[in-house]
């Protein structure tokens, strides 16, 4: 029995909210008395033996449920269904069907219990989710169908079926299961997520932080739907932090709006698998003028990854923490002019407007590292100031020295005339 199993039974009592109504809830909610937990489930071989295809022929098994004890017990069925590979089951994905043999008649349902799949069935005469009285010393038995929809995704593979109750009163180790095989074999993989921080710092006057989103499959198939992510931001304290949260979309940085404290990124389209790489989405983050934050703050981003349609349960969920400062304003210029030295101005060219746009741009769209963008806006103020300033000095002092030379040679020649 694998873990995840084994931990929907372990707490069974407690988490058929989902699947049942708030009428039947109440009902069975709180766990039976420990000496109700004492009935047994048996299921036989699979009948034709084999493995499923999508799509293709079912197969039936006998679900026995025995009473060892002198008094009645109820039991409420639960068939709790484990596939292998990273893919979230619908409905349709499995056929599920129960026929009374020795039992009430019988009508049978298909649900989810947290992304995961299950079959329930009760007496076609009562409510649904309503139990059976398995009687002392007794038992009852079914015939269940089991096969693959058409749409069984193709990077699950095998799957584990075990056979419980939602009301805990199967006996503890009582659980009875089935691996059923799936034709074709495949290599079953997962869904891997992941952050990778690329820098964080000034940006002209914006602190800001840049982050790559990844997400890659591994295994055989792909996922029939497309993937959704979505993003929450989150820090200590009660300050208003005012996010400026982007991504790189279509090559342009692109503002992310939030709706219910997320933030949608652009949906993987249906079929990504192991063929299709990493899938890397740029990010950045900043604090707007509205902050009230007023100091070095760590931001934890998280995210969760989801299948776009169906079965929209989150697959995962991958965190992050990085710090991030608020916006600094620039620092004003203090006069520093000496008051017993008169302050001399050299006129110098200023750059156009359109030259240092250019530059900025460019810059920026080609490398998103802050860091150099930052020496960038450093180098076009050095070029229209400070470096043509002893230039123009220089070109001064040559057309002195020239104009000294001449009235030199004006005089010598009017002395040799003389």
């Amino acid at each position: 029995m694998s873990v995840r199993t084994a931990a929907a039974i372990a707490v069974v009592a407690g988490v058929v909210t989902t699947l049942l109504p708030l009428s039947a809830t109440a009902a069975s909610a709180a766990p039976a008395a420990d000496d109700h937990a004492v009935l047994r489930t048996e299921m036989g071989t699979p009948v034709p033996s084999g493995p499923l295809t999508r799509g293709g022929a079912t197969e039936t098994f006998d679900l026995t449920v025995k009473n060892p004890t002198g008094k009645a017990v109820e039991y409420k069925p639960w068939m709790l269904l484990d596939p292998k590979g990273p893919s979230l089951l619908d409905d349709d994905d499995v056929v599920f069907k129960v026929e009374a043999v020795d039992a009430p008649a019988t009508k049978s349902s298909i649900g989810q219990q947290d992304g995961g799949w299950q079959g329930t069935f009760s007496p076609s005469a009562k409510d649904d989710y309503a139990g059976f009285d398995i009687p002392a010393n007794g038992k009852m038995t079914w015939k269940v169908t089991i096969g693959l929809g058409a749409n069984y995704p193709t990077n699950n593979g095998d799957f584990n079926l075990t056979a419980t109750s939602c009301n805990n009163s199967v006996a503890p180790g009582g659980s009875d299961s089935h691996l059923f095989k799936v034709d074709p074999q495949t290599k079953t993989g997962e869904l891997k997520t992941w952050f990778k921080q690329v820098s964080s710092g000034k940006d002209g006057q914006e602190q800001r932080a840049y982050l790559d989103l990844n997400h890659q499959a591994t295994g055989d198939g792909t996922f029939g739907t497309a993937l959704a992510t979505a993003l929450s931001l989150s820090h200590p304290g009660e300050q208003e932090a005012d996010f400026r949260l982007q991504a790189l979309i279509d090559g342009r940085w692109q503002d992310l709006e939030a709706k219910d404290s997320r933030y949608e990124l652009p949906r993987i389209a249906k079929g990504f698998g192991a063929a299709s790489g990493v899938h890397t989405q740029p990010l950045r983050l900043s604090l707007g003028k509205n902050s009230k934050l007023t100091k070095r703050t760590t931001i934890t981003m998280e995210a969760e990854v989801r299948q776009a349609e169906g079965n929209t349960w989150p697959l995962m969920t991958v965190p992050v923490k990085f710090p991030l400062v608020p916006i600094t304003e620039p620092a004003p210029t203090e006069p520093t002019a000496n008051p017993t030295t008169p302050t001399t101005t050299t006129p110098s060219p200023t750059p156009t407007p359109s030259s240092a746009v250019q530059q900025a741009v460019a810059t920026t769209t080609g490398n998103s590292n802050v860091t150099t963008t930052g020496s960038s806006t450093g180098s076009l103020a050095a070029t229209g100031a400070g470096s043509s300033t002893g230039l123009y000095a220089g070109l001064a002092a040559a057309l002195v020295a020239l104009g000294a030379a001449a009235a030199w040679l004006g005089r010598r020649r009017r002395r040799t005339n003389a």
